[in-house]
């Protein structure tokens, strides 16, 4: 299993008029910690792009337990459950509160896909090495 935690301090604009994160914006949030956890891994979307792959979000799914609000400093865990399959990895995520209360849970699922041809790919070679020592 690999984790990782990325900090997100919740701006004006994310919140609605109660003062609560619009839900839309967990998309983003799963987003940051997404690109948080491949860089932590020492990979970027940039570099993976210029091994001629990109990475479509092919499903979503989000549960709300608690809200956060506006100035919250919330942290995005972002978890590797399994080595990812050759074709596709499934990130889970969990948000939590500076109180370490659970707040949203998801999980958000991504193609390997061939940029030059739009058709799925596999997994990069040295992804998969990196990652390998994590499932062993």
């Amino acid at each position: 299993m690999y984790e990782h935690i990325t900090k997100i301090r919740v701006r004006y604009a994310d919140t609605d008029q109660m003062n609560i994160v619009y839900y839309g914006n967990y998309a983003e949030y799963f987003e940051v910690g997404r690109t948080e956890c491949i860089r932590d891994l020492g990979f970027t979307y940039k570099e993976m792009e210029q091994m001629g792959v990109h990475m479509p979000v092919v499903a979503m799914e989000a549960r709300f337990l608690r809200p956060a609000r506006y100035d919250d400093l919330i942290s995005v865990k972002t978890i590797l459950k399994e080595l990812p399959d050759d074709h596709e990895v499934s990130f889970f995520q969990e948000v939590y509160n500076e109180n370490n209360k659970l707040l949203t849970t998801g999980k958000v699922t991504l193609y390997f896909m061939d940029s030059a041809t739009g058709k799925k790919s596999r997994m990069p070679e040295a992804l998969r090495e990196k990652l390998t020592s994590y499932f062993v």
